[in-house]
C-alpha cells in the first residue's frame, strides 16, 4: 500500500466515548444481519421442503413468514440512516455501512424468492412427478451454505472468505443446468407433466437467484475491506 493505511473511523475530534458507542451500534447492526440472514436460511429450507414433500403447509408458513424480513431490512435501513446523519462515519465505516444496507436488502430479497418457490409448492401439491431431487437439495444446501459463509465474511471482515464465496457461484449454476437438462428429458417423454416441470424449473432458478444474492454479498465484502470494487468474479 502507499500512503496511510486504510482504517475506519469517525470524523476528527469526536471523543472516545462517541467512538466506542458507535462500533457498538456497528456490532448491534452486523448481528441483525446474521438474524436476518438465519431467517432467510430457514425460509428457504422450508419451502423447498414444501416442494419435495408437497406440504401446503409448510408453503404457507413460508408465506406467511416474508413480512418478518421485510421489516428487518426496514429496521437496518433506518439504523445505517441514522448512524450516517449522527455518526458521520469515514473510510471503512463508511463502506461497513453502505454495504449493510445493500445486504439487508439482497436478504429480503432471498425471503421474496423463498416466497416463489414455497407458491410453486403450492401449485404442485396435486402433481405425481419425479422431481430432481438430489439436484434441487444440493442447489438449496450450496446456496444456503453461500449465505452464511458471506455473512460470516461480512461480520469477520474476511475478504479472503468473500472470494471464495463468490467462485462457488459457479457450482450452482452448474446444477441449475443440470436441473433443467434433466425437466427437459421428462417433458419430451410426456408432454402431460411440462406445466409441473416448469415449476419445478422455476424452483431450481429461484435457488439459483439466491447463489446470485449471496455471491453479491461476497463482493461487498471485498469492497467494505479492500475498498475494491469486484464483479463476476473479475478484478483489474
Amino acid at each position: 500500500m502507499n500512503g496511510m493505511p486504510d482504517q475506519g473511523g469517525l470524523t476528527p475530534g469526536r471523543g472516545p466515548g462517541v467512538h466506542r458507542h458507535f462500533h457498538d451500534e456497528l456490532s448491534e447492526l452486523k448481528s441483525k444481519l446474521l438474524n436476518m440472514s438465519a431467517d432467510a436460511q430457514v425460509a428457504l429450507g422450508t419451502a423447498l421442503d414444501a416442494v419435495l414433500k408437497r406440504d401446503g403447509t409448510l408453503a404457507a408458513q413460508v408465506i406467511a413468514g416474508d413480512g418478518m424480513l421485510d421489516s428487518l431490512e426496514i429496521e437496518i435501513e433506518e439504523t445505517v440512516v441514522d448512524l450516517l446523519a449522527t455518526q458521520q462515519p469515514m473510510a471503512r465505516d463508511l463502506r461497513l455501512l453502505l454495504a449493510a444496507m445493500k445486504i439487508a436488502n439482497d436478504l429480503e430479497r432471498v425471503g421474496d424468492h423463498a416466497v416463489n418457490i414455497a407458491q410453486c409448492a403450492e401449485r404442485l401439491l396435486a402433481a405425481h412427478l419425479v422431481a430432481p431431487e438430489p439436484e434441487l437439495v444440493e442447489m438449496a444446501r450450496q446456496a444456503r451454505g453461500m449465505l452464511s459463509g458471506a455473512l460470516d465474511a461480512f461480520v469477520r471482515g474476511d475478504a479472503v472468505l468473500g472470494r471464495d464465496i463468490c467462485r462457488r457461484d459457479d457450482s450452482v449454476d452448474a446444477l441449475n443446468r443440470s436441473v433443467f437438462r434433466i425437466l427437459l428429458t421428462h417433458m419430451m417423454e410426456d408432454p402431460h407433466i411440462i406445466g409441473a416441470a416448469m415449476e419445478l424449473f422455476l424452483v431450481s432458478r429461484n435457488l439459483e437467484r439466491v447463489a446470485d444474492l449471496a455471491t453479491n454479498i461476497a463482493e461487498d465484502v471485498v469492497f467494505v475491506v479492500e475498498g475494491k470494487t469486484i464483479k463476476h468474479h473479475a478484478e483489474g
